[in-house]
């Protein structure tokens, strides 16, 4: 049998959050700045590829926002198969073993925490260093695709920012959930291409990716402000992020298979 049952899933995922909490700190740190550096790179690789397609854009935008997405799971596949410690996956790990109160809530805030500052500190190291100071996207329409992306992210409502935020990392949680019911590598893959895809193509919030879009423009001359970074995008597509992976993943799934 390829892949675990539901119920099996949980367990794993069970299991998991003991594993996490077992880490020491400056490990959860180090793999933390890793999970950002490789959602940046699936990012910039949807950059390159979708964001230099302005002709398609225009002529067939469904079709480009495919290919936008397609390749965009490459870093969600390398946190998962190569080991990394992500955001908004980590929303959901814990909740089973919380609400089962076999886990104290301090302890996944703790893994947050340092977790977020790892995740924005690895995204600003390939924004800055590997994108803008390589000049990875000068002299391509990605340029002018990551500037449109970060006004398009910055100028909604805070309502709506956060309700994308739920959409996305309910996608975002269950991509890891299947890549956890996998026992093999192709199916971690396929069990995390299709719902990741989906969310960035349905142009949903994922506050890590965002550290990378919305910085990666400002450096190319985006006017947006880090204030505007931080307050208009940042804080509800966390905030949406942690309701979609605990809620939606986490909690349903402790209720519907792990509660007593």
């Amino acid at each position: 049998m390829g892949y675990y049952s539901p119920i099996e899933t949980v367990e794993v995922v069970n299991h998991t959050a003991v594993a996490k909490q077992n880490t020491p700190a400056n490990k959860v740190f180090v793999l933390a700045v890793l999970a950002g550096g490789y959602i940046a790179m699936g990012s910039l690789l949807a950059l390159v590829i979708g964001g230099a397609m302005p002709g398609l854009a225009q002529s067939n935008p469904g079709l480009q926002k495919f290919f936008f997405g397609a390749v965009f799971p490459l870093g969600l596949i390398l946190c998962a198969v190569a080991g990394a410690e992500l955001f908004t996956g980590n929303t959901a790990y814990f909740i089973p073993s919380v609400l089962s109160k076999r886990m104290s809530f301090k302890v996944p805030l703790k893994n947050w925490g340092i977790v977020y500052i790892g995740n924005f500190i690895g995204s600003l190291i390939v924004a800055y260093f590997l994108v803008y100071l390589t000049g990875a996207l000068l002299n391509s329409p990605s340029v002018d695709s990551a500037i449109n992306i970060a006004i398009a992210k910055t100028s909604n409502p805070f309502y709506k920012t956060f309700l994308k935020g739920i959409a996305c990392n309910w996608m975002v949680a269950l991509a890891m959930w299947l890549a956890y019911a996998a026992k093999d590598i192709t199916g971690k893959i396929l069990g995390i291409w299709f719902p990741v895809m989906a969310f960035v193509a349905m142009g949903f919030e994922h506050c890590v990716a965002n550290m990378f879009f919305i910085p990666v423009a400002i450096f190319h001359g985006a006017e947006i402000t880090w204030i505007d970074f931080i307050v208009k995008n940042l804080i509800p597509a966390t905030l949406g992020n942690i309701v979609g992976g605990g809620l939606f993943v986490g909690a349903a799934y402790w209720y519907a298979y792990d509660k007593k």
